[in-house]
């Protein structure tokens, strides 16, 4: 019996868990944990149990966001060029906030009430801001650009969770190509920027023609 009251326990804590991460996806932070405990089919009671603050839940629930968080920046800062690590940067950056509204309000304290994850985003923000300087010393990156810049994009890309699902990723990556296409300096190649929007000419849809 003790054992299958242990399964029980796991399974509802993983339904809350897959609730709450597709609710975060969908609407942001701003969704209750009771919508949470009906998504997941599960009592309010046993929601507070597995999760007694909605802290708790956001940050179990964004922990695998998180981590893709910091990759993103560490593979970036790798690369041996830093010009094309900063444009994957960017571009992986707003993929990651077109599939998750919640983890973008979460990560840029949208909502510093529910979770603050600012000793993540000044960690992760210093690491940008190095490949920032080291792409701008390669004469690749315009010398006006700081990090708050960087932050401006991606609160830019907040918007794009209002496109369709299906649209997200393609509208993304040629957001990507304009912002990174107005960060090269003058004087370099245009079209040498490293995201597979620019690469493979992939783009979102487009407006149609006036008749």
């Amino acid at each position: 019996m003790t054992h299958l009251l242990r399964v029980d326990a796991r399974e509802n804590r993983d339904r809350v868990l897959a609730a709450a991460r597709s609710l975060f996806a969908e609407s942001g932070l701003g969704v209750t944990m009771r919508q949470i405990a009906r998504r997941a089919d599960v009592g309010p009671a046993t929601l507070y149990r597995r999760f007694p603050t909605k802290q708790d839940l956001v940050l179990e629930a964004f922990e695998e966001e998180l981590a893709e968080c910091s990759s993103i920046v560490y593979d970036g800062t790798a690369d041996p060029d830093p010009w094309r690590g900063l444009c994957d940067v960017i571009e992986r950056a707003l993929l990651l906030n077109a599939r998750n509204q919640g983890f973008t309000d979460a990560f840029m304290s949208a909502h510093p009430d529910i979770v603050d994850f600012e000793s993540h985003r000044e960690e992760l923000g210093r690491a940008v801001s190095t490949l920032i300087r080291r792409a701008q010393a390669a004469g690749r990156l315009r010398l006006d650009f700081v990090l708050d810049d960087f932050v401006v994009i991606l609160l830019a890309g907040r918007g794009l969770t209002a496109a369709p699902a299906s649209t997200r990723d393609a509208a993304a990556r040629r957001l990507a190509a304009f912002m990174i296409d107005g960060l090269r300096v003058a004087d370099a190649e245009p079209g040498t920027r490293a995201s597979s929007a620019a690469r493979t000419g992939s783009s979102g849809p487009r407006p149609r023609p006036r008749s």
